[in-house]
């Protein structure tokens, strides 16, 4: 599970095993997590957050999505 980012308590990352879908990043922070698609942002799942931690997640993705999708495409290359 390579970590992307972390900002304050969040720890941004993707699974290693999951080239064919599109590119996301998953967002824990204790035991909460949710999964973001990064093209377009978008929440794909939620496991806990409540409504005004998921549009704090959410800026953040838009505001690093450059980096997010530098770090799946280097990871998993172009087609992943």
């Amino acid at each position: 599970m390579p970590t992307v980012l972390r900002l304050g308590p969040y720890r941004f990352y993707f699974y290693s095993h999951e080239p064919n879908e599109p590119p996301h990043i998953h967002v824990d922070c204790g035991g909460l997590s949710a999964k973001f698609w990064i093209q377009p942002v978008s929440l794909a799942r939620n496991m806990g957050y409540a409504a005004h931690q998921l549009r704090d997640i959410r800026k953040m993705v838009e505001l690093h999505h450059g980096e997010l999708l530098e770090a799946w495409h280097g990871y998993f290359g172009a087609k992943g």
